[in-house]
């Protein structure tokens, strides 16, 4: 089973390809959309539409998991990444790729077995979890990453 996991945002959208055969987890692709902040709000939503169709075209996922949004401390940025990750729903809803939503916490819970791990923590077992020494260099990246493993527990 191919998973697509996302971290939604408007500044950087996390996204990363793993399979999952019901043993360890495989990491085929990662990356990130990252939008220009001197663009108008539109303009950037447009460019993660479009960015998000190519990469469901290419990778052809059984299933996206997607973190979702339950608690926003930053009031400014909430709306901008709620609208965010409203288009990369709306692309998956196109392509007819189920969705499944796991918070922050549920994601550090299941990988660390405590739901207010640290960044590090999460890493970690990122690491752990794909049998390798190195991971991408963006959090947001990461962060895909984890929400996929994430979803290989719950399957």
């Amino acid at each position: 089973m191919k998973i697509l996991g996302i971290d939604p945002g408007m500044a950087i959208v996390g996204y990363s390809v793993i399979e999952y055969n019901g043993e360890a987890p495989v990491l085929l692709y990662s990356g990130s959309i990252q939008t220009d902040k001197n663009k108008k709000e539109s303009a950037r939503l447009l460019e993660i539409f479009e960015d998000m169709n190519t990469i469901v075209e290419e990778y052809k996922p059984d299933v996206a998991a997607i973190e979702k949004l339950f608690f926003f401390r930053n009031q400014t940025t909430v709306m901008p990444v709620a609208h965010a990750r409203g288009v990369i729903l709306t692309v998956l809803e196109k392509f007819k790729v189920p969705i499944f939503e796991y918070t922050p916490m549920e994601v550090k819970q299941v990988l660390t077995g405590y739901g207010r791990a640290d960044k590090k923590e999460v890493e970690q077992m990122v690491k752990i979890s794909l049998g390798v020494e190195k991971l991408p260099k963006l959090d947001d990246t990461i962060d895909s990453i984890a929400i996929a493993i994430c979803h290989t527990r719950n399957v």
